[in-house]
């Protein structure tokens, strides 16, 4: 039996994602499926370039302001939300599209990785109390006794992820290295075709993300960044970028164009990474915005989308 054909639109930060994205809906009756993990919270609409509803032209949104800014949020909570919306959609005869710049949501569900279920306990809280009292290397002593492997490739300063591994292992009695090779034990139930965009000149990206800022300034970004420092944030809504970098000049630390010119250059950081992440996927092909007018780009998405489907 044919596995559905889910198209998966990737790449940088104002890459283009969300215009590809909507176009290869409207040819294909298909929903989107976001795989962005900041545009999942309200009220954070300018800063994590959410589609207006113009630009969405009639294509349902799916995964999109959903969560409080309070609530914290996990790519296991992503997974289980995103296959839900993704059956529902085939249920229905649509066909969904991923879109989004976030890696780790991407590849949870292209490599339909599977996570532990356990408890909340307060592990992790105690974990964290012993690392303050004793320093890290304590928990790296004893994540070292029951989980060498992991130990032995984890940097002395990566507190976060030395907890991460010790209290899963308290928590399930299995090691991470465990826990990775039960997480991809089942073959996929979809059949994913990856489209990544990028550009030949990185300039051309660059000049993008900085008018993307302008644009977002024009549309009211400060005063946004006023209300979410005035709100009760996560942990998880705090990593938006667009935010902090304005922080020093609400504390009057800086002028707003240095606060502005601090925002592009790490914006311009944040898609460099994105850009890393995505070329280790061998699968993903590859189009070049700056090479391409808007259609060419549209057709070239659909040839790919067209050619994988006849390959199966």
């Amino acid at each position: 039996m044919n596995k559905p054909l889910i198209p998966v639109i990737v790449g940088p930060t104002a890459s283009g994602k969300t215009s590809l994205s909507i176009e290869i809906a409207k040819k294909i009756g298909g929903e989107i499926v976001s795989a962005d993990s900041m545009q999942i919270y309200e009220n954070m609409d300018i800063a994590t370039a959410k589609p207006t509803v113009a630009e969405m032209q009639g294509i349902p949104h799916h995964l999109i302001g959903f969560l409080s800014m309070g609530e914290n949020f996990s790519v296991a909570a992503y997974k289980q939300k995103a296959m839900l919306c993704i059956k529902d959609i085939i249920s229905r005869g649509k066909t969904p599209v991923v879109v989004g710049g976030t890696g780790l949501y991407v590849d949870t569900l292209v490599n339909n990785t599977e996570f532990l279920d356990y408890e909340k306990s307060d592990i992790r809280e105690k974990l964290e109390k012993k690392a303050e009292q004793e320093g890290i290397g304590t928990l790296l002593s004893e994540l070292s006794e029951v989980d060498p492997e992991t130990a032995a490739r984890l940097h002395f300063n990566d507190a976060k992820r030395i907890i991460r591994a010790l209290e899963v292992y308290y928590s399930t009695g299995k090691t991470i290295t465990e826990q990775c090779e039960l997480s991809h034990r089942h073959e996929s139930e979809y059949d994913w075709c990856l489209i990544g965009i990028t550009a030949e000149d990185r300039q051309f990206l660059y000049d993008r993300i900085n008018h993307r800022v302008d644009l977002m300034v024009k549309n009211g970004l400060i005063e946004e960044a006023e209300s979410f420092f005035a709100s009760n944030c996560s942990k998880t809504a705090k990593q938006a970028i667009g935010y902090k970098e304005l922080k020093p000049y609400f504390d009057g630390l800086v002028t707003l164009d240095e606060a502005l010119e601090k925002l592009k250059m790490e914006t311009r950081r944040y898609a460099k990474r994105q850009l890393t992440w995505f070329r280790r996927n061998e699968k993903i092909n590859w189009l070049k915005t700056d090479m391409l007018s808007k259609e060419q780009l549209i057709e070239s998405a659909l040839n790919i989308i067209d050619e994988h489907g006849r390959q199966k």
